[in-house]
């Protein structure tokens, strides 16, 4: 059967007692990253068999699970941080499943989506996900400008490296408009940074951002909506 695992974006308290029972009976665990998920399974006392599964050798490991699922093995598999399959590894294997009319479940635990949209103060009713913002100035653009039209919040990833460029392309697309940097989550120096994208901007331009971080922009209000050009 396949599983798939969410392990802790920061804070290993957040491992689910089912997560762990889940990898201490698989018979492999596929990982983004070897190293780093090893350093997990130890701080555990977790031994099992450790296989690689990230994006520049999913379809090879994807037949080599399968067959391993056809078998009637128990194979897990694990990203660096979160929710497999939210912009890691692990949907490919699960379509191979589905095709394959094979069991698998996917177990609820960590996700900076979830964590960074209720942290943000934002309208979380309803909500698009963008996965990493474009690294070009292109494609971000309209990234932003779509969701300066959009009435639900927009959540997107984002590296500290490419931030201020982010919010610079924001202060043009979004105006006035409140955004939010959502940053280390669960981890010691946890933020949540809220103002317009120039407010936000000016912070970051004097204090350099680090850590992974969502980027999220509250939605058009019923008024805005109605108003809009």
């Amino acid at each position: 059967m396949l599983f798939l695992v969410p392990t802790p974006i920061g804070n290993l308290g957040d491992m689910t007692l089912r997560a762990l029972e889940v990898l201490k009976s698989a018979d492999v665990i596929g990982a983004e990253d070897t190293r780093h998920s090893g350093h997990l399974l130890r701080h555990f006392g977790i031994e099992k068999p450790l296989v690689s599964y990230h994006e520049h050798n999913e379809a090879r490991r994807t037949q080599e699970l399968m067959e391993r699922l056809k078998r009637g093995e128990n194979v897990a598999i694990i990203s660096d941080a979160g929710m497999p399959g939210i912009s890691d590894p692990g949907a490919r294997l699960l379509s191979a499943c589905i095709d394959a009319a094979l069991p698998y479940t996917v177990l609820p635990g960590p996700s900076a989506l979830i964590t960074a949209i209720i942290g943000s103060g934002f309208p979380a009713d309803a909500f698009y996900y963008g996965g990493f913002l474009p690294p070009k100035s292109g494609g971000r653009q309209r990234e932003l400008e779509a969701a300066a039209q959009r009435q639900e919040t927009s959540v997107f990833y984002e590296s500290p490296h490419r931030l201020l460029k982010t919010l610079e392309a924001a202060v043009a697309a979004l105006g006035e408009r409140p955004v939010c940097v959502a940053r280390e989550l669960t981890k010691t120096f946890e933020e949540y940074r809220i103002g317009t994208s120039t407010e936000l901007l000016a912070h970051y331009t004097a204090h350099p951002p680090k850590g992974e971080m969502a980027f999220l922009v509250r939605g058009l209000t019923a008024r805005e909506w109605r108003n809009r050009a």
